[in-house]
C-alpha cells in the first residue's frame, strides 16, 4: 500500500508553526489531488493545506486546536486506490484509543484545572493565537497570563517566553500543583453560573431597549480589533488633509484603460496610481519610511507599500506590495490586483501580509470622501484616499479666472507623532497631492 505524508507547507519566511483549526476531512474520506483538506491559522493569516495527491486518508496525525510545525507531516493519504478504505477506518480508529490510554493522565488533570472556561478577551494586553493555545493547554488563567514577562515588541509574549514560564511553573511548582488545584476549582463553580446570567439579561429588551442579536466575533475580527487598539495605545496619531485635483489622471485613465485592459489582461484602477504616486513622495521624504523600536529609529531602505482589502467575511487584510519603487506603473497594477484577488478568495500566504513600511487604504471605493485611518504598526504613517467627485473649481487661465468642473479628492494622513512632526506629516501628503495634479495626461503605458 503506497502512503504519502501530507506535510504542513512553509507559509513565508517569518512563520515556522501554524495551529489546526478545522479538518474539512476525516480519516477514511477519499479525497482528490489539490482538494482542501483542513484549515490553519497563524498569528497573520488563515489558509487551507491542499491535498497532495488523489486517495484516502488513512491517519490524522495533529488533531484540531494543536501545533504544528512548517515541514511536519499532519496527516497520511493512500494512493491505492479503493483497497485502503476498508483498512485505513479500523486503522483510523485504534489510534486514537491508543493515544487515549497513553495520555490519560494529562487530560484528567487539565479537566479538573479548567472546569471553569479560560478567556482572555477581558485582557488589554495583545496575545497572538499560539501564545493563547499554549496558555489554554496548560491551565493558565488570564490573571496569571498577565504575570508573564514578554520579550517581543512593545512587551508582547512571544512564543518562547511563555513555554519558558510553562517550564519554570512547573519545575518551582512541581509538589504545589496538586494541592492548589482543589481550592482554585470552587471560585470557577461560583463564577461560571454568573457569566450565563449576566448574558441572559443582557440579550433581553430590559437592557438594550428592544430585540437585540448577540454575536461572537470571529477570529480575524478579534485579531484586527486588538490590532487597532494596540496601535491606538502606541502611537501618537495625527491626521493631516489635503484636497488634490485629478482631472488629469481620471481623463487620461478613460482614454487609456480598454487598450491596457485588451493588452495586459488587467483593469487599470486608480489604486496603482495613488500607490506611484506615494512611493515618489517616499522618496522625497524618506523619515516617512520608517518604524520605531524603543529610542531607536528604524529607516527603511526599501519600499513596501501596505494595501487594505475587504475579505470575503467583510473584515479588513493589509497584503503588502514588496519592493514597491522597483516596478512601474504596469507592475503596480498587476500587484494590485493580484493580492486583492487572492485576498477576496482567501489564498494570500502569510509572508504577503507582513513586512510593509507604508499603507494606503482606498477609503472612496466605499463612497467615503475622506477618512482618519489608524497606523498599521509597526509603521509610522498610513494614508486614506477617498472618492472622486464632480466639482465647480476656481481655474486659472492666461486670460483670468474661470469656473470650472473638475475631479477632486480628499487625501487623509496620519502619522506617529512620537517621529513625524506636523511639518513632515504635512509636506509629505501635500506632495503626494502635487505628484498626483502634476500627472501626464501625454504618458504612455
Amino acid at each position: 500500500m503506497a502512503e504519502i505524508e501530507v506535510i504542513l507547507p512553509k507559509m513565508g519566511e517569518s512563520v515556522a508553526e501554524a495551529t489546526i483549526t478545522t479538518w474539512l476531512k476525516k480519516a477514511g474520506d477519499t479525497v482528490e489531488s489539490e482538494e482542501s483538506l483542513v484549515e490553519i491559522a497563524t498569528d497573520k493569516v488563515d489558509s487551507e493545506v491542499p491535498s497532495p495527491s488523489d486517495g484516502v486518508i488513512t491517519k490524522i496525525l495533529v488533531q484540531e486546536g494543536e501545533i504544528a510545525q512548517v515541514g511536519q507531516a499532519i496527516a497520511i493519504i493512500s494512493t491505492d486506490g479503493s483497497s485502503p478504505t476498508p483498512t485505513s477506518v479500523p486503522q483510523a480508529e485504534s489510534a486514537p484509543a491508543e493515544q487515549v490510554k497513553t495520555v490519560s493522565p494529562t487530560p484528567a488533570v487539565v479537566a479538573q484545572e479548567s472546569n471553569a472556561p479560560i478567556s482572555y478577551a477581558d485582557s488589554n494586553r495583545f496575545y497572538s493565537p499560539l501564545v493563547k493555545n499554549i496558555a489554554k493547554q496548560e491551565g493558565i488563567q488570564l490573571v496569571e497570563l498577565e504575570s508573564v514577562s514578554g520579550s517581543g515588541q512593545s512587551g508582547r509574549v512571544t512564543k518562547k517566553d511563555i513555554l519558558s514560564y510553562v517550564e519554570n511553573r512547573g519545575t518551582n511548582n512541581t509538589t504545589k500543583a496538586a494541592p492548589a488545584a482543589p481550592p482554585a476549582a470552587p471560585a470557577p463553580k461560583v463564577v461560571a453560573p454568573e457569566k450565563p446570567a449576566a448574558a441572559s439579561q443582557n440579550a433581553g429588551s430590559k437592557n438594550y431597549g428592544g430585540p437585540v442579536e448577540i454575536m461572537e466575533m470571529d477570529r480575524m475580527r478579534k485579531l484586527i480589533a486588538e490590532h487597532m487598539i494596540n496601535s491606538k495605545h502606541t502611537s501618537a496619531h495625527v491626521t493631516s488633509f489635503v484636497e488634490a485635483d485629478v482631472t488629469n489622471i481620471v481623463n487620461w485613465r478613460n482614454k487609456i484603460k480598454g487598450g491596457f485592459e485588451k493588452r495586459e489582461g488587467e483593469k487599470l484602477t486608480f489604486t496603482p496610481i495613488f500607490i506611484e504616486a506615494i512611493i515618489k513622495a517616499i522618496k522625497d521624504f524618506p523619515m516617512i519610511n520608517v518604524s520605531l523600536e524603543g529610542d531607536q529609529i528604524i529607516k527603511k531602505k526599501f519600499i513596501n507599500i501596505g494595501m487594505a482589502a475587504a475579505l470575503p467575511s467583510g473584515n479588513l487584510i493589509v497584503p503588502v506590495i514588496k519592493n514597491a519603487d522597483n516596478l512601474n506603473l504596469t507592475g503596480i497594477t498587476k500587484a494590485v490586483n493580484d493580492l486583492a484577488n487572492r485576498a477576496r478568495t482567501n489564498a494570500l500566504k502569510p509572508d504577503e501580509i507582513s513586512g510593509g513600511t507604508y499603507t494606503v487604504s482606498n477609503v472612496g471605493s466605499f463612497g467615503n470622501v475622506m477618512g482618519t485611518p489608524i497606523i498599521n504598526q509597526p509603521q509610522v504613517a498610513i494614508m486614506a484616499v477617498g472618492s472622486i467627485t464632480k466639482k465647480p473649481s476656481v481655474i486659472e487661465t492666461e486670460y483670468g479666472d474661470v469656473i470650472g468642473i473638475r475631479h477632486k479628492m480628499f487625501l487623509s494622513h496620519s502619522y506617529d507623532h512620537r517621529v513625524v512632526d506636523g511639518a513632515l506629516g504635512g509636506m509629505f501628503v501635500r506632495r503626494v497631492a502635487d505628484y498626483l495634479e502634476g500627472f501626464d495626461v501625454n504618458r504612455e503605458i
